[in-house]
């Protein structure tokens, strides 16, 4: 039978044989990059951007249409790809420590609390939008579904997503009757009127709310990480409560379609088309309209946080799926082009990738480095998102012809293993 990609490219790398999958590979190194595409708003401006095209950078012309486009195609999808593939890589680690004498279950939780130290350094020293502690926390629950079939991967996903979707949907549709007065006079209580004054200062973007990022994020080293330090402390736990439900949903997806061979690359070519093609057809109509929908609304902020966080996730999950038979598709017909296989080396060194852009993010951005927070405009944001786009492919293959893992591979993988791994290929010894 025909597949669109080599199952598997076997590669010697110190200790023993390792089994990679190029597509799974290379649809990670998708994923790390498309997530800049959306995170640059984050790193760059103020407020609500990421969400609201009116918050700040224009709302008008080619800086309108970045965000059209985004909410479509972007916003939530490739966090959406990052973590189903984050689910099919820590499924594989499982079964690879299965394959040897080492103990599954120390191998992984060895692993969850190491990424989870990493994610709470990037979180408090370097940057706010972190999401690895996120998926340190939901790794953790993800081993006790790793025996499970395909069939029950898929049913504890839905269910994960339905009671995450329930859960903000209710949120946003009570503030949206809030807003429009919908509400009777005994439950608009002090908390649900807090609860309008922070949604519209983030997502509608209130004057207040920007001026006080712009003052904030060109301030100096002390005072943006003392802010995540002692006024943020504990964000990185409220984030688990907030979208936790969603993201091991999105990661039992990763597992169920790993098993399913869909992420290794064994399905056939006219099959990945199908589920592309059909993906795609059911969440853009959907996306479109509720584009329009906030548009309409003249960018209301409990309009744009139903939209965003709410409305937009069974769409956005149907779509991450599309992109990810897309992905594999294309990998399986340019398998053997240079351009695959940068773009798989960049996926396997997607956790040096993703914390260096961080660094040379907040450096070019924040007050203690360039200063360039909040005077660049939306579409201007993307030279640089190209430009770190250009340094991933450019560097990430160089460095694994002569390495065996990227430099923060390497060093997860010691502190998981407790030893030092061999880091030079012997080729090169």
């Amino acid at each position: 039978m025909a597949t669109t990609t080599p199952p598997e490219v076997r590669e010697t790398a110190g200790l023993g044989t390792l089994e990679r999958y190029t597509g799974l590979d290379a649809t990670r190194g998708l994923a790390v990059m498309g997530i800049l595409a959306m995170n640059i708003y984050g790193f760059a401006a103020p407020g609500g951007a990421y969400f609201n095209p009116a918050a700040f950078g224009g709302d008008s012309g080619i800086d309108w249409l970045v965000w059209a486009f985004n909410f479509v195609f972007v916003d939530s999808k490739m966090r959406g790809l990052f973590s189903m593939l984050f689910g099919a890589s820590t499924l594989l680690v499982i079964q690879r420590a299965m394959a040897t004498e080492r103990k599954p279950a120390a191998a992984h939780y060895s692993r969850m609390f190491w990424l989870l130290i990493f994610g709470l350094i990037h979180f408090y020293f370097i940057w706010w939008g972190d999401i690895l502690t996120l998926y340190a926390m939901c790794g953790a629950i993800l081993f006790l579904f790793r025996n499970l079939s395909v069939k029950a991967l898929r049913r504890w996903a839905i269910g994960f997503l339905a009671v995450s979707f329930l859960f903000m949907g209710s949120q946003a549709a009570f503030l949206q009757m809030a807003a429009n007065g919908q509400l009777p006079p005994e439950a608009m209580n002090a908390q649900m009127e807090e609860g309008l004054e922070q949604i519209d200062g983030f997502f509608g973007a209130s004057p207040e709310r920007v001026a006080r990022d712009l003052d904030h994020f060109n301030g100096s080293y002390e005072q943006i990480m003392g802010n995540r330090l002692y006024d943020k402390t504990w964000q990185p736990v409220g984030s688990f409560f907030q979208i936790g439900l969603e993201t091991l949903g999105l990661m039992l997806i990763g597992m169920a379609l790993f098993k399913s061979g869909m992420l290794t690359g064994t399905w056939e070519p006219a099959r990945y088309r199908k589920w592309a093609a059909t993906c795609f057809a059911i969440a853009v109509p959907a996306l479109i309209v509720l584009t329009w929908y906030q548009v309409g609304s003249g960018y209301a902020g409990t309009v744009i946080f139903g939209s965003s966080i709410a409305w937009s996730m069974p769409f956005d999950v149907v779509m991450t799926i599309g992109w990810a038979a897309l992905a594999m598709l294309m990998v399986g017909r340019f398998a053997r082009s240079p351009g695959v296989a940068r773009l798989a080396a960049t996926g396997r060194m997607a956790f040096t990738n993703y914390l260096a852009t961080s660094i040379v993010m907040t450096t070019v951005f924040y007050g203690y480095g360039l200063g360039l927070y909040g005077d660049v405009s939306r579409a201007g944001l993307y030279l640089f998102v190209i430009g770190m786009w250009a340094a991933m492919l450019a560097w990430s293959k160089p460095w694994l012809d002569r390495f065996n893992y990227g430099p923060l591979e390497w060093l997860w993988r010691s502190l998981s293993r407790w030893s030092v791994q061999p880091m030079l290929r012997r080729s090169q010894v």
